[in-house]
């Protein structure tokens, strides 16, 4: 079974491409962006985790 891993980044709006680019170069994969509850962008994003055998 695949098992992942998550994490959410806020997002810069006039940064955005950078930020994304950067946690993919890591792996992450970009699941949803959502409005914050202070009124900006989260971003959720999830890896594979790997298995350690």
């Amino acid at each position: 079974m695949t098992r992942w891993e998550y994490v959410t980044t806020p997002l810069i709006v006039h940064n955005t491409a950078a930020i994304l680019n950067n946690w993919g170069s890591d792996g992450w994969e970009l699941v949803q962006v959502v409005s914050g509850p202070e009124g900006g962008l989260v971003a959720y994003l999830k890896r594979e985790i790997e298995d350690e055998n």
